[in-house]
């Protein structure tokens, strides 16, 4: 049996579970029609399809569920976020009753994380590193069985085709991510690999676990997403999902997907960010010369006073107050002509 998962989402608070062992597949380019059970107060489909699995309420779990038995988050900080998310396969679809939010995801508590009658498996995307649980940091994925501790985890990133490096991802970035996760039964192999929305699935994966799933889910089990908020506003979507029983899923359509809704501050034009700063530089620098001249003009026409005139005061007069008393030099105020020119 080889199972193959295919996740386009960006990183809020959600809940969602689904499917049987059985020749089984499913896409959803959005939710607007899909056939899922609700449970949460704060789960829901948006109106254009996105899956809420929470709305920023703190200490809240959300969750959502496959109609059938079947086998991007946003923080309103861009450096901070609640607890993360994780896609289970679980024995039910009220697998976990008393499950915490916060660092729990929604999927166990502080008495059962770990017991083995739990029967779920589930890789984690987690956005805050907890050390009871011993996460690697503060933005990693892991593939998890019947608890929080991780049986292998990675740094969130992916391996570049194009020269093998390691590229990191920050699952609070608010853009949309991809996300694949196969299991083949027959080597007992989970292979999780990520990716950004627009880049095709690379060929080195994430990390790879051996675990045998038969001695976890060992009947009916259900499929789909599970998270929960803590004290910081964040909200986690599903944007896509493709599911397929026996074969690689189905490519999702990009250009199908619902819009992200925008949180935070709406983004500065990258033209307003080259040309105010310019814009403002030019005025300054024009006000600056206009200044500069004026000043220059005033100390070139400023008239020298002799040291008698200092004692007694000035005995001229300036152009300007000659101009005003003689009205321009009007030839009504001629007080007669001289061998230097006019007198008024």
């Amino acid at each position: 049996m080889l199972v193959s998962v295919l996740l386009r989402l960006l990183f809020l608070c959600l809940n969602l579970a689904a499917f049987t062992i059985g020749d089984s597949q499913f896409i959803y380019s959005g939710f607007s029609d899909a056939k899922l059970v609700i449970d949460g107060a704060t789960t829901t489909v948006t109106s254009n399809g996105l899956l809420e699995l929470t709305n920023g309420t703190e200490q809240k779990i959300g969750r959502a569920f496959y109609h059938a038995p079947v086998f991007a988050i946003l923080s309103v900080y861009t450096d901070l976020s609640a607890h993360g998310m994780a896609f289970v396969v679980a024995p039910s679809t009220n697998f976990t009753t008393g499950a915490l939010p916060g660092q729990f995801l929604g999927l166990t508590d502080i008495q059962n994380n770990g017991n083995s009658s739990n029967h779920f498996f589930a890789v984690e995307l987690d956005t805050i590193q907890n050390k009871e649980f011993n996460d690697l940091n503060a933005n990693h994925a892991g593939a998890n069985i019947n608890g929080l501790k991780s049986v292998q985890s990675y740094y969130a990133g992916y391996y570049a085709d194009d020269d093998g490096n390691f590229r990191n991802l920050s699952l609070i970035s608010r853009e949309p991510m991809q996300v694949w996760i196969d299991y083949d039964d027959k080597i007992t192999s989970i292979t999780v690999t990520m990716a950004p929305l627009k880049v095709s699935r690379p060929t080195k994966p994430l990390f790879t676990a051996t675990y045998n799933l038969t001695s976890v889910i060992t009947d009916v089990a259900y499929i789909g997403f599970s998270s929960a908020t803590g004290t910081i506003d964040t909200r986690h979507y599903v944007l896509g999902w493709s599911f397929n029983m026996n074969g690689r899923a189905a490519t999702i359509d990009i250009d199908k997907l619902p819009k992200l809704p925008r949180i935070g501050p709406k983004a500065r034009s990258k033209v307003l960010e080259i040309v105010l700063p310019v814009t403002t530089a030019v005025f300054v620098l024009t006000v600056g010369i206009v200044i500069l001249l004026l000043i220059r003009r005033h100390i070139r026409y400023i008239e020298l006073r002799e040291a008698w005139e200092v004692e007694f005061g000035p005995h001229r007069f300036s152009y300007k107050d000659l101009f005003y008393a003689t009205e321009g030099f009007n030839d009504q105020h001629l007080l007669g002509i001289g061998g230097f020119g006019r007198v008024t």
